[in-house]
């Protein structure tokens, strides 16, 4: 009850601009001619049109209906659909019906959907498609579910399984669903439980901070390899002078002579260059 209630705060307060292939399947039919009317409005909506139909068919099916009779519309809404009329301008109109895509299969479950279904209903799906066991499926799938349930499994003897205390009855208290697949003598359990949504914090920064941290992401992005492992190796690693090249002749040139008086110094440089 609670999570319906939710979807429907979450859905009043999407617009068109808004939606993604995730969200799009919180909405309902109501709900996309809602956005719709609304999003018409804008022109920036208008120009990119293709784009948005493309997001709403991740989760409905579209049917665009040239010639709308009273008949055409009832025959569709006896179908399931929501039909409705989209003013594109002052001229032109459009007719679509709309229907939610039903998840009844397993290759119906995708990385957009599968955090918009609950536990019972994984276990419905799983059911309806099940065979072999969780190993059944392929690892596409298993991935898929993963990514939004917790899953884990037990292989028992039928009489063992439900045995007071154990692990069935443990995860069934814990608000885990479950699948009972016969194989022989011998039953697996399959437990179900929707992941918690780990929410991501923001935090509100004026138009300069924000620049300031965006800068500071791409910064981050550049990986720095530190080929040292503390300061105190830095020193090792300077390559010393390679001592085949200093010479009696050139060693002068690389050391301070220390001499004490700089007039000195100077008097030796000159009768050097009148030698």
């Amino acid at each position: 009850m609670a999570r319906q209630k939710q979807q429907a705060e979450d859905s009043n307060a999407l617009s068109l601009k808004s939606l993604t292939k995730s969200s799009v399947w919180d909405v309902q039919e109501n709900d996309i001619f809602r956005m719709l009317e609304a999003g018409l409005k804008d022109a920036d909506v208008k120009e990119n049109f293709r784009h948005y139909v493309d997001i709403i068919r991740c989760a409905f099916e579209i049917v665009e209906i040239p010639e709308a009779t009273p008949v055409i519309k009832k025959a569709y809404t006896k179908q399931g659909y929501k039909v409705g009329e989209l003013k594109m301008d002052e001229e032109n109109k459009l007719t679509w019906a709309l229907r939610k895509k039903p998840i009844m299969r397993v290759t119906d479950l995708t990385y957009e959907n599968i955090r918009h279904i609950s536990a019972a209903k994984l276990i419905e799906v799983l059911d309806r498609n099940f065979g072999g066991g969780w190993d059944s499926l392929s690892q596409s799938i298993q991935d898929i579910i993963l990514s939004g349930f917790d899953i884990s499994t037990t292989t028992l003897p039928k009489d063992r399984l439900h045995k007071k205390g154990g692990m069935y009855e443990k995860k069934v208290e814990d608000g885990y669903e479950v699948l009972e697949v016969a194989k022989g003598n011998w039953v697996e359990a399959i437990f179900a439980k929707l992941k918690p949504q780990q929410e991501k914090l923001r935090m509100k920064f004026n138009d300069e901070d924000e620049r300031e941290n965006e800068e500071e992401d791409e910064d981050a992005d550049v990986e720095v390899k530190d080929d040292y492992k503390n300061h105190d190796e830095d020193d090792s690693m300077v390559e010393d002078p390679n001592d085949d090249d200093i010479t009696e002749e050139n060693y002068s040139t690389m050391m301070d002579l220390g001499s004490e008086d700089p007039d000195d110094e100077a008097a030796q440089l000159i009768e050097f260059v009148d030698e």
